[in-house]
């Protein structure tokens, strides 16, 4: 039943644009090796959405427990595994796109005051690049009420295995506080997955779409990288956007950011990119967003 949730979740297919916001150096970097970094999601900026994603279950799980529901040791221990198993488990890694590539937040967020671009993709390319690496492409929920139906059907889900026995033969001991954990086990992925697209409804003017990878369990045999963040080292993969680092990525359109150089900045960056053999089927825009330095 959760996977019928996940792929339900999953099954939006973008008609739009999509667009990577980034810094002049992120440019260099996309352009050279033809990727983009997929990094872990509960690393990312905006990683707060996996804690959302907990606190939406735990709710809707204690809700039951207070209405007297039939699976309380299973919802208690539930409650527990999901507040930590989440944040602390398997490894999912996902890269961010927007419907719209000309936010000024998204300005402020993702690239430094006067060297951001937004690199827009045809929706179709970006869904290609994804199936050949085994990613999902999937739209971000803001809704609280569209959140609250689907965690309702996930916490169902989670119910019906106290239906289902053991598949191990031979189940590990656990302490009767823990007895379900093994079944829980059985959805984690699915439930990393949806986690991956629900946000706070603060953050709907984003519009997000996410590639969000396999779920992997082990780090070690895995093509899993290092870079350095704000304040930490960030694990993540590499996903792909041409068949090679010697083709030049496919680009539609793309924005600058905001500038006090816009007329120098235009004309270095479409010789950049002329010198790499991408011109963007849409052109380059400026975002006619007025500059000011902080």
């Amino acid at each position: 039943m959760i996977k019928n949730i996940t792929a339900r979740l999953y099954s939006d297919t973008p008609k739009e644009t999509l667009y990577h916001y980034t810094t002049f150096t992120g440019l260099l970097g996309i352009v050279e090796h033809g990727v983009l970094w997929a990094s872990d999601i509960r690393y990312m900026n905006d990683s707060a959405e996996m804690k959302h994603t907990v606190d939406l279950i735990c709710e809707e799980a204690t809700q039951r427990l207070a209405k007297g529901c039939e699976n309380r040791a299973l919802l208690s221990q539930f409650i527990d595994w999901v507040s930590n198993r989440i944040a602390n488990g398997h490894m999912l890694f996902g890269a961010s796109f927007r419907s719209n590539g000309n936010l000024l937040s998204q300005w402020r967020g993702y690239s430094s005051l006067g060297k951001g671009v937004s690199l827009g993709f045809n929706p179709s390319h970006i869904l290609d690049c994804a199936r050949k690496q085994s990613f999902e492409l999937g739209k971000c929920l803001y809704d609280p009420a569209q959140q609250q139906v689907l965690i309702g059907q996930v916490v169902d889900a989670v119910e019906n295995l106290a239906e289902e026995p053991e598949n191990h033969p031979d189940p590990p001991q656990r302490h009767p506080s823990e007895s379900y954990y093994g079944r829980f086990e059985k959805v984690e992925s699915d439930l990393l997955r949806i986690a991956a697209l629900l946000k706070h409804p603060s953050f709907r003017e984003e519009e997000e779409w996410r590639v969000v990878s396999p779920v992997l369990t082990d780090y070690v045999s895995s093509p899993v990288l290092f870079r350095e963040g704000t304040s930490m080292l960030v694990p993540y993969l590499e996903f792909k956007l041409s068949a090679s680092s010697r083709e030049p990525i496919d680009l539609e359109h793309l924005f600058l950011g905001p500038t006090s150089n816009i007329h120098q900045s235009m004309n270095s960056l479409t010789m950049f990119l002329s010198k790499q053999g991408i011109k963007p089927k849409e052109g380059i825009s400026y975002c006619q967003i007025p500059y000011r330095q902080r």
